[in-house]
């Protein structure tokens, strides 16, 4: 199925175009959908029972967004924090963040008991929703990041 550039959808326009794209493809391979079906088709895709349900829950979707200066929460390899939102760069065509966090107190990131490395400053990559793409060896994101405070509201 094609992907929209942000690959899963998170706004009725974006699964639309998924849709449209959808039923194209299906069309060229000899497989009649109408636009309705192929809207079916992409709410259950994307979790939802139906397109009805995709629409009421898309449209109360808050976007993602951080900027320098904002406090946030989050995880660093499993690890809770608070922190300050240092850098933040916008890469993948709008699809993901490359962030510097300030952690406000430093998180021990090993796992093994007769062992510490405590980090204060983050680097790392999330998509449009906070999560970061990398996992660790039990599948766990990296870094997750929930904004709490913009420093422009």
């Amino acid at each position: 199925m094609p992907e929209t550039s942000l690959g899963r959808p998170r706004t009725i326009d974006e699964a639309k175009q998924r849709a449209k794209a959808l039923r194209k493809a299906m069309n060229a391979n000899g497989v009649k959908i109408s636009y309705g079906q192929a809207l079916e088709r992409v709410a259950a895709e994307i979790g939802y029972r139906d397109w009805n349900t995709a629409v009421a829950r898309l449209s109360n979707e808050p976007p993602f967004s951080i900027q320098v200066g904002d406090i946030v929460s989050g995880t660093y390899l499993k690890q809770p924090f608070a922190a300050e939102v240092l850098a933040v760069e916008l890469i993948g065509g709008g699809s993901h963040y490359r962030v510097t966090l300030h952690l406000e107190e430093a998180v021990d990131v090993v796992t093994f008991d007769s062992f510490s490395a405590f980090r204060q400053r983050v680097h790392g990559t999330v998509d449009d929703t906070g999560v970061s793409p990398s996992r660790t060896s039990d599948g766990e994101p990296h870094l997750v990041i929930r904004p709490l405070v913009s420093a422009f509201a």
